[in-house]
């Protein structure tokens, strides 16, 4: 049974108030982290943890995301209503649900099948319904593209060719790029099809982007 209490609720403006003082400006992305019910994701035995600004094991090696790194790269997207969204490294799925919150049409790609299971069958539970894919998010969703806005979720040596093709022209890719252990936060903006400008942001860490066009499994 999925319960969210007043208590719940409280803990969640309290953890929209610490995003606002870190940098998050965007009031929409507040008013969605204030409704997401965080707690949903974890087990009954760590519910005191996930309203803390912090990551959390989500099992298989993988973590759902700090609430302000997860605000900060819906921030550098500027997500508007109706954008058409790809997602890569569906995790929890509590990114894409921010992502829904905020109107966009997000299509999710997890590499993991246990992972994308598991999520695929219960987000929609919560009332969020996303398309989920399983397979090699390197290589993005061609079929589906372009798409205005691609966020990546975990960690790439460099930023994959096939993800900067499939932006639409003035689309946005945030994505985090460096070494297994620290990245810097890029955004991409595509002026055409051979024209990109770059923009480097804070310092994250997340676990490694798995694929052709990302680390060797």
């Amino acid at each position: 049974m999925l319960e969210d209490s007043y208590r719940h609720k409280g803990l969640r403006r309290k953890l929209a108030q610490t995003l606002k003082k870190k940098g998050i400006r965007d009031e929409r992305i507040i008013r969605a982290i204030e409704k997401v019910p965080r707690h949903y994701f974890f087990d009954q035995a760590f519910l005191e943890h996930a309203y803390q600004d912090k990551a959390f094991p989500i099992g298989q090696g993988q973590t759902i995301s700090q609430p302000f790194t997860v605000a900060f790269q819906t921030q550098l997207l500027e997500i508007e209503e109706g954008d058409k969204v790809l997602e890569i490294g569906t995790g929890s799925g509590y990114q894409a649900c921010i992502l829904l919150e905020l109107g966009a049409e997000v299509f999710t790609i997890e590499y993991i099948r246990s992972l994308f299971q598991t999520t695929k069958a219960f987000l929609p539970r919560m009332g969020y319904n996303p398309h989920f894919f399983h397979g090699d998010g390197t290589k993005g969703l061609p079929a589906f593209a372009p798409f205005d806005k691609i966020i990546v979720t975990a960690a790439a040596p460099e930023v994959p060719k096939p993800l900067q093709e499939q932006l639409k022209t003035g689309g946005i890719l945030v994505i985090p790029v460096g070494d297994d252990s620290l990245q810097k936060m890029m955004r991409i903006i595509k002026l055409n099809e051979t024209e990109f400008r770059e923009e480097a942001h804070d310092f994250f860490s997340f676990v490694p982007l798995v694929g052709k066009f990302g680390w060797k499994k």
